[in-house]
């Protein structure tokens, strides 16, 4: 579980006052010295990662965060970062003390209500002082989710030995409560597409982007979720591709093939072969590929000097000819027949701004988790802004977007009524 990428783990963000004991909490959960602690306020001042394994949950992504009234030279930088997280997290443990609740704690259980993100109230330092019934019950009646007669509170001194396990048991089973129905029961990425028994065939790409000796992300995951649905995977690359389906002597499932290949493997593979792309299946798994598939749609309206944002998810060095920053803008231009305004972000750096954008692709997604994708998507239709995935805007540029969209019916429709009702609009 050590090597399960971030994105597939449960984010759980610790939320609380400066000195409150959200770092000695964080330590108390792993059951190790990770997060530095100290009885001086504002120890921690930046957003601690630590990625863990917590049976019964499985991998999980602990967000420690500064203090919400730190008051140093560097606040507001902090809190800023700090309050990206919500956009990042699956649940937030809300660390307090005894009788002590204020308008920072206020202010998280709002923010949380607003995004739906669950909440559980943790009573930290009970060594020092136990907190009222009432108090409990207080909590309890306000971090309580729709329908539910309680909330979830558990009570605890993160210092003292005594009472750790059932305080860790009653932690882990509100977190299991808590946990998003994506997280428990995660969308398969091609597994529903193969019968038991099933074949899919993955062609996969080795150039500069492919690490040396290795696979990508995203094709190592499809892999497994076909052994794990009971099929079998054949992998080629595009040149071969031809060759290994003549060998054949059934059918295969799917093909499923990298999106710079897409017009190649097309044409390659039969039509009554469903065809799609890593990409496409990412946005699937990650998000909503009735909204990217719609959004693809938007090509077809941009004009020269409009701006599109170019959305990574993971951090790299560009290489040349860099998929998001050099290839997608260039076919783009290309489609459009002149000039655009091509902005890039990597990693979290997603902008505040994106309503002055006309078009934003985004990357798979294979680095981010379902909730923070779909946060993506949310801003951006806020801001009415379309967003699609660059597998969708690749398809679509190289005139096969219907093709990858044939596995998926309800996409293939999202993109043909967009279509229509830009058509409409135009005329």
């Amino acid at each position: 579980m050590d090597t399960t990428p971030k994105g597939n783990r449960l984010h759980i963000a610790i939320f609380g006052r400066t000195n409150v004991g959200k770092s000695s909490l964080l330590n108390y959960l792993i059951g190790q010295e990770i997060a530095i602690t100290s009885p001086v306020a504002g120890t921690t001042t930046d957003v601690v990662e630590k990625a863990a394994e917590l049976l019964p949950l499985g991998p999980v992504l602990f967000l420690d965060t500064a203090g919400l009234d730190d008051a140093s030279e560097l606040a507001a930088a902090r809190l800023r970062k700090t309050a990206r997280i919500f956009d990042r997290a699956d649940c937030i443990l809300l660390v307090t003390e005894a009788e002590v609740w204020s308008g920072y704690e206020e202010s998280v259980l709002g923010e949380a209500r607003q995004r739906k993100i669950p909440v559980l109230a943790v009573v930290n330092k009970t060594d020092l002082a136990a907190p009222s019934p009432a108090y409990v019950k207080r909590l309890a009646a306000l971090t309580g989710a729709d329908g539910e007669a309680a909330g979830r509170v558990v009570t605890l001194s993160s210092i003292d030995p005594a009472g750790r396990e059932a305080a860790l048991e009653a932690l882990k089973r509100h977190l299991l409560e808590m946990a998003p129905d994506a997280f428990i029961e995660t969308p398969p990425l091609v597994g529903d597409l193969l019968p038991a028994g099933g074949l899919a065939v993955l062609v996969v790409p080795i150039d500069l982007q492919a690490p040396k000796g290795r696979l990508i992300l995203p094709q190592v995951q499809t892999i497994r979720d076909a052994l794990d649905n009971d099929a079998a995977a054949l992998i080629v690359k595009e040149r071969e591709l031809a060759a290994a389906l003549a060998l054949l002597n059934r059918r295969p499932d799917v093909a499923v093939c990298d999106s710079q290949a897409i017009l190649k493997v097309a044409a390659d593979v039969p039509p009554e072969i469903p065809c799609t792309t890593f990409s496409v299946l990412f946005a699937r798994q990650k998000g909503d590929l009735a909204t990217a598939a719609a959004g693809a749609a938007v090509i077809e309206t941009l004009r020269p000097g409009d701006k599109v944002l170019v959305a990574e998810a993971c951090s790299h060095h560009p290489l040349q000819d860099d998929i998001g920053r050099v290839k997608i803008p260039r076919w783009l231009r290309q489609y459009v027949g002149g000039e655009l305004t091509v902005d890039v972000t990597a990693g979290r750096d997603y902008p505040d701004n994106v309503g002055d954008y006309r078009l934003i692709i985004h990357c798979g997604g294979c680095m981010l988790t379902r909730r923070e994708m779909l946060t993506r998507l949310q801003k951006a239709r806020s801001a009415g802004v379309a967003v699609t995935n660059y597998g969708l805007a690749i398809s679509f540029t190289q005139g096969v977007i219907r093709r990858v969209l044939g596995p998926f019916p309800a996409a293939l429709t999202a993109f043909e009524r967009k279509t229509a009702e830009l058509k409409k609009g135009r005329g």
